[in-house]
């Protein structure tokens, strides 16, 4: 099983939405990739409570069945169309995948 997790730190405003907005309307449009993209077992977005210095403000923690699948995942419109929208209100994205 493949484990897909990425951090963002959003702007402060964008897309015309506060910082807070945006982080909901993330939230709803990767959580609505759940069930249509093949390989994708589970999709799960957090957003953060703590507000420190070092936090981030969205997380994604996401598996997949296969590599294959997290590649297929990545060029899926429905999912570029979601990275076309983060892209436009991230600050700083960190990832991190792997196999258990």
């Amino acid at each position: 099983m493949i484990k897909h997790i990425v951090l963002w730190k959003l702007k402060e405003n964008a897309g015309g939405r506060d910082k807070a907005a945006n982080a909901r309307l993330m939230k709803e449009k990767l959580e609505a990739l759940n069930g249509k993209i093949p390989g994708m077992i589970k999709c799960e977005v957090g957003l953060d409570f703590s507000q420190t210095d070092s936090s981030a403000d969205v997380v994604l923690y996401s598996e997949f069945h296969t590599r294959e699948a997290l590649d297929d995942y990545q060029d899926h419109p429905d999912h570029v169309a979601v990275k076309t929208f983060i892209m436009n209100i991230r600050e700083e994205r960190r990832i991190a995948d792997y196999e258990s």
